[in-house]
């Protein structure tokens, strides 16, 4: 699995409409939080390795209602603290 980011624009006031949805029904998504600055959300999905990230983008988070922008971050190595 690899993980995408993906920051999410809403229309006003869908922003906890938006993430709840994107919570219930997608099953891709691992965390989605509500942040400051240009974007309203960000969402950390993890995708099989042969899946398309652009199709997946556009068919599942764009398509939401109240989901007005998207921009995408792909990741290469995650790091974690020693335990």
């Amino acid at each position: 699995m690899r993980a995408i980011f993906v920051q999410v624009k809403c229309e006003m006031g869908a922003a906890y409409r938006v993430a709840r949805h994107m919570a219930d029904s997608i099953e891709e998504l691992s965390e989605m939080h509500s942040i400051s600055g240009q974007y309203d959300l960000l969402g950390k999905f993890y995708l099989a390795p042969e899946q398309d990230v652009g199709l997946f983008v556009v068919e599942k988070v764009q398509t939401v209602e109240g989901v007005k922008d998207t921009y995408t971050m792909l990741t290469y190595n995650a790091f974690t603290g020693a335990r």
